[in-house]
């Protein structure tokens, strides 16, 4: 018996917590989507185009982004961190928004939670 009320409690103490991160994550997805197209901000729609979104962006320089739920989180974020070590690439025109301050980590991470909602 005791072993099934704990089993609820635990039960009860998940659900809460992914109901405040089902927020928290809609509440970062608004907050990256703004960053991605806020020209002062990321301005992430003036090199890609987006599959699946309404931007307003030439979006010509960069790779088209697609299928980016399929991504591992920690790799977008070391990507928008610093392209050049997480990709291991040197000719790019992205800048390491997070290596050079541009963006905080915790911006990073509202346009990751973004990112992972382009089909």
């Amino acid at each position: 018996m005791k072993l099934i009320k704990n089993l609820l409690i635990a039960s009860a103490i998940s659900s809460l917590a992914l109901t405040s991160s089902f927020a928290n994550n809609e509440e970062l997805v608004k907050q990256g989507e703004k960053i991605f197209n806020t020209k002062n901000l990321g301005n992430c729609l003036a090199c890609h185009a987006v599959s699946g979104k309404n931007i307003d962006g030439p979006g010509s320089m960069g790779p088209k982004l697609t299928g980016l739920q399929y991504w591992p989180d920690e790799l977008l974020f070391d990507t928008v961190y610093d392209i050049y070590s997480a990709r291991n690439v040197q000719n790019t025109s992205m800048p390491a928004f997070g290596k050079t301050g541009w963006l905080s980590e915790e911006q990073i991470k509202a346009v990751v939670a973004y990112l992972k909602t382009i089909q």
